[in-house]
């Protein structure tokens, strides 16, 4: 396994954030080293990873640092270690080796396909806030990542669940993730900041400032009701303010270990 680390102006980790959510195959890992300076890296087995003159594309003017090394034998330990269920009302979201809660509604996510389990704190408050919506009818999951939030909602009852995503990786650890839980899910490759994301009456997009602002930007038809996360906390009124323009307000927030969600509704 080989760690690819780049590190970045604070003030510019949003956007390298968003242009390596692209490139990754095994999500990003943020990590605070000075009050100006934040390191962002991404893993992956050897072949895996993208090229470095695609990552300094990525990172751009903002760029100060970048690593590649290879991660210790006990790794994998690690690793598993790292990723632990996360129980959020009736669900448990856990890797394949976690057990099982009694009575609980079960999603297993394998953490090595996209991005990660569920465990990020922005992916909780968006499950949290998913909880609070009644399991009716039709919803998207905008930006499915390893396909944890379609999953979970399918599993919560919403049906059909569509599940879009500009990464091919990402797409079938969806499809992987929905075959392994047993449900029923739509998956298709979309670039939502160029195109309106699958309609739905609930849409939850966990992706950060940057594409939620270009997803409110190409809107067609708004949702009644849509869960926005992957936000800090400053940031929450600028993306309400965007939505807002389509007659979606805020109706609910939650906040965690630094990170921000909002349910948006009409």
């Amino acid at each position: 396994m080989i760690r690819l680390a780049v590190r970045v102006a604070r003030e510019h980790a949003e956007l390298v954030t968003a242009e390596l959510l692209a490139l990754s195959p095994a999500g990003i890992e943020e990590r605070e080293i000075d009050a100006a300076t934040v390191e962002l890296a991404i893993y992956g087995a050897p072949g895996e990873l993208p090229e470095l003159p695609a990552v300094r594309a990525a990172a751009g003017d903002a760029l100060l640092d970048v690593t590649a090394s290879a991660m210790p034998d006990d790794w994998e330990r690690r690793w598993r270690d790292w990723h632990q269920p996360i129980d959020a009302g009736p669900l448990r979201v856990r890797p394949p080796w976690a057990p099982a809660r009694p009575g609980a509604l079960d999603v297993v996510i394998d953490p090595g396909q996209a991005f990660g389990t569920g465990s990020h704190p922005s992916t909780r408050l968006a499950l949290e806030l998913l909880l609070d919506i009644p399991p009716r009818g039709a919803l998207a999951d905008w930006g499915c990542g390893s396909g944890v939030l379609a999953v979970a909602a399918a599993r919560l009852g919403f049906e059909p669940v569509l599940a879009c995503d500009v990464d091919e990786r990402s797409l079938d650890a969806t499809r992987t993730a929905a075959a392994a839980n047993r449900v029923a899910l739509a998956v298709t490759r979309l670039d939502l900041r160029r195109e309106p994301g699958p309609a739905a009456p609930t849409v939850v997009a966990n992706l950060v400032r940057r594409l939620l602002l270009d997803v409110a930007a190409v809107m067609e038809r708004p949702p009644e009701r849509l869960i926005a996360s992957g936000l800090q906390p400053e940031e929450v009124d600028e993306v309400a303010a965007a939505f807002a323009r389509h007659g979606l307000t805020p109706a609910a927030r939650r906040e965690g270990d630094g990170w921000s969600a909002i349910l948006l509704s009409q």
